[in-house]
């Protein structure tokens, strides 16, 4: 019950001070906030509004239907342009896609020939020029086909592929990059809230207050753990119901409480890493440097950009070792799927095991420092 008593208090301490830091109380509000609807409605993983332009030289009803078919939202209205245009137009990053459809283009096609249409990608944008490529060339092969059908009848496929997408219907970016970037908050905020109070005990002084209390080393971590994971929890409960469900209009189909449930265990593994981390540092500058590479590998590696499956094996095998994997993964099954206990149990497992090992580390190298401030 003692125990107990000093990670209580000493967690109410932590909450007082991070309530007089100003400038992390603005950056856990930004984080959960502002940066969620930033991230999933500005960087839309499907194409959107891209700049085309059309060269016409055949000047047919066919060319006219094909220009005529690339409109809002994929596409802005297409602007027609000679062939001088077109490079210029490109270098001064005015299209992303130039359509350049030859003379007599309608005429060769209807006499049975295969005329070619050229096709030109600014790759620089690369987003929307790995996206757009099919776009086009879907768009284009449709309205071709429509055209010779009137004239000439084409052979039916034996079969039809009907697609169908769950959880996501309509294929919307914002569903998939909010939540996303829900948890990335959660994954880099966890690191940075438990390592900045040490390195703030440390700039202070006040670590030399805790070496002469009769606390251990452990209460003084489990307090620091508890204290800014609560604070995470609520932002990210905050910002799961007011910005991902009420602003950006994302279902969630799982259990908020089994969400909640296992961002807590995520948290304490998390916490006890960035306690690590700050360990090794002297300073919040030398702390950023420490932190940032941790937190950019488990953001890109973890399963939230790139799928676990598309990564080579070794670094597959390597990634099961970081909680984001796991928590990724745990994440995508109970708000998207509606996963329940029965399914997710192996990540909330996995994450206990890797929580206990990090705390153990950190304990094992917060117990040296204060040996060293001590001696």
């Amino acid at each position: 019950m003692y125990t107990l008593l000093n990670i209580f208090h000493l967690g109410i301490k932590e909450l007082r001070s991070l309530g007089r830091d100003t400038l992390m109380m603005v950056m856990i509000g930004f984080a959960f906030s502002g940066q969620i609807y930033v991230v999933a409605t500005g960087l839309p993983q499907s194409l959107n509004k891209a700049p085309i332009a059309v060269i016409d030289e055949d000047r047919s009803p066919l060319s006219a239907r094909i220009a005529n078919a690339f409109y809002p939202p994929y596409f802005l209205a297409p602007v027609i342009i000679d062939q001088y245009a077109a490079d210029l137009g490109m270098d001064a990053g005015l299209y992303t896609f130039i359509l350049d459809i030859p003379p007599d283009f309608q005429r060769d096609l209807l006499a049975g020939r295969q005329p070619a249409i050229q096709l030109n990608v600014d790759a620089t944008r690369i987003s929307q020029a790995f996206i757009g490529n099919n776009y086009v060339q879907t768009i284009v092969n449709g309205e071709v086909s429509t055209f010779v059908q009137g004239h000439r009848a084409l052979a039916t496929l034996p079969i039809e592929l009907e697609t169908r997408a769950l959880f996501n219907p309509n294929l919307n970016s914002t569903w998939f990059g909010s939540v996303m970037e829900l948890v990335n908050s959660i994954t880099a905020l966890s690191i940075v809230l438990t390592g900045a109070a040490l390195i703030r005990e440390r700039e202070h002084g006040t670590i030399e207050h805790l070496l002469v209390m009769p606390v251990t080393p452990s209460e003084i971590m489990l307090a620091k753990v508890w204290a800014n994971g609560l604070v995470i929890v609520a932002a990210a409960l905050l910002s799961l119901t007011l910005v991902v469900r009420w602003m950006l209009g994302v279902t969630v189909n799982g259990s908020i409480t089994l969400f909640i449930f296992g961002a807590a265990i995520f948290l304490f593994a998390m916490c006890s890493l960035g306690i690590a981390l700050a360990t090794f540092a002297r300073s919040m500058p030398q702390f950023g440097l420490l932190a940032i590479p941790f937190f950019v590998v488990m953001n890109m590696l973890s399963g939230g950009v790139t799928p676990q499956e598309a990564m080579p094996p070794a670094l597959r095998y390597v990634m099961q070792l970081a909680p984001s994997t796991h928590f990724t993964s745990f994440s995508q099954a109970v708000l998207y799927r509606g996963a329940g206990v029965e399914v997710v149990w192996p990540q909330l497992a996995a994450m206990v095991a890797i929580g206990v090992v990090l705390f153990a580390v950190a304990a094992w190298r917060f117990r040296r420092t204060m040996a060293a401030a001590q001696g």
